[in-house]
């Protein structure tokens, strides 16, 4: 493999530096012969998506060869390391790619019977199926275990929890056991309680969250994804439910209360990484969407950077942009901390130490 050298501005430091690139990983120390492919400008490592779903369409699950437009279609965007929150189809080939993003599987979603998006998820008849369950896929996944929290219960006609308390105790310790973690959907209020009191990892969308459950987050240091561009979309849920009015206003009460909602978890300290939930009604490669989406509701740009890059891959377990790291890296030719919509304009994105745009 060619070694590589860029020169710019290194984010978050703000240092002007010399990186190299060597066997895929980085040098801060210098490489003899590496050929210039960046000077000037600004370097981040690799963007992250936190909430994505390859390998699902607006119709369900796709082909593989969609997935893989799908996945190009994200690292074209500058996102080199995607959390799959969720997917229907089988994607580890795709992790054998070196010109697609990594990619971290959660596995198919945990759900109940009639309780989720139809071909979907894993459909549980029983509830105490949970632990077994969640055991199962942490020994055939990327240490991330999928749960759906709330759904609508047709039966009352709005959304409610999917869990029992003492079930959802179990399952969660299982995954701990097994050296994974645990996520969940939830849109509304109900589900929250439960699931922090279980010891629940991560929370995605989140926009029940009331002063109580982000100060209980906060205070267990429970992640928060709110996919914010994916919330745009709930007034057409709504719509779309007429034969169920109270899910309805739930709904569009969700909507007008989501940016209130996660300021307040920004403010409470809790952690927040952007994610787009892109796979169904969402397009692939609309994180910068989020990052402005989240800069809207609190964050600096440079927070918000942080939570789709540096940080996020901290959190993932993912080297960001130093000596030794792993060398995905995007370039800028202007100061994405003082316009957001400088990352819809990568000048060269590098992917496993190989110029890949």
């Amino acid at each position: 493999m060619t070694a590589l050298h860029l020169r710019g501005v290194v984010l978050p430091d703000g240092e002007q530096r010399d990186v190299w690139v060597r066997d895929g990983m980085v040098s801060l120390e210098p490489v003899p012969g590496a050929s210039t492919v960046f000077d000037g400008g600004y370097l981040l490592a690799g963007l992250v998506d936190a909430h994505c779903h390859v390998g699902l369409g607006p119709k369900g699950p796709v082909e593989l060869d969609e997935a893989v437009r799908q996945a190009e279609t994200d690292r074209e965007a500058g996102t080199l390391l995607i959390r799959d929150c969720g997917s229907p189809l089988d994607t580890r080939s795709l992790q054998d790619r070196e010109d697609l993003p990594r990619i971290i599987r959660a596995g198919r979603h945990l759900a109940r019977p009639k309780r989720y998006i139809p071909h979907l998820a894993d459909e549980l008849d029983d509830q105490e199926q949970l632990p077994a369950a969640v055991a199962e896929q942490a020994a055939h996944g990327d240490g991330w275990i999928k749960l759906v929290g709330d759904w609508i219960d047709r039966s009352v006609g709005d959304l409610s929890p999917l869990w029992r308390a003492d079930v959802l105790t179990e399952a969660i310790a299982a995954a701990h056991a097994h050296g994974a973690r645990v996520t969940a959907h939830v849109f509304g209020e109900d589900a929250l309680p439960d699931l922090l009191a279980a010891g629940i990892d991560c929370i995605e969308h989140g926009t029940g969250l009331t002063d109580d459950t982000v100060e209980e987050m906060a205070r267990r240091g429970t992640v928060l994804v709110p996919t914010l561009v994916n919330v745009e979309n709930f007034p057409s849920f709504a719509a779309a439910a007429s034969k169920y009015p109270d899910y309805a206003a739930h709904m569009r009460h969700l909507y007008r209360e989501a940016d209130r909602t996660v300021a307040k978890a920004i403010e409470a300290g809790v952690p927040v990484y952007a994610g787009t939930d892109a796979g169904g009604g969402i397009e692939h490669g609309q994180l910068v969407d989020e990052l402005m989406a989240l800069n809207r509701v609190g964050m600096s740009a440079e927070q918000a950077l942080g939570a789709a890059s540096w940080s996020a891959r901290e959190w993932l377990g993912w080297s960001g942009l130093h000596h030794g790291g792993v060398a995905d890296l995007v370039c800028y030719d202007s100061d994405p901390r003082k316009d957001l919509a400088v990352l819809r304009h990568p000048r060269r994105i590098l992917l496993r130490g190989r110029v890949v745009a």
